[in-house]
């Protein structure tokens, strides 16, 4: 399910989005990658719009680290119950 951030494919198209800047965020990147080619990429433009991208860089990173420490102890509860049940 695409999140409210995730850009169609055929906008990522449109938009000449490689394919490895396609993820969660992508919809948050083609307007800053606009902004910035319209303003000849100087650090002190678009400047809202690369803190909404790297917001969401960062939220979605969270994300997926709080997801993998679940599988992690998940993991760990279930080896912790094989050895049990072996002794």
């Amino acid at each position: 399910m695409p999140s409210s951030h995730t850009a169609s494919q055929e906008e990522l198209k449109a938009a000449k989005v490689p394919l490895a800047w396609r993820d969660q965020c992508s919809a948050l990147l083609i307007p800053l990658n606009t902004c910035r080619r319209t303003n000849y990429y100087l650090p002190w433009t678009c400047e809202n719009e690369r803190h909404g991208y790297e917001k969401c860089q960062y939220d979605d990173m969270m994300q997926r680290m709080k997801k993998m420490s679940k599988l992690r102890q998940q993991h760990a509860d279930e080896v912790a119950e094989a050895a049990e049940a072996i002794v």
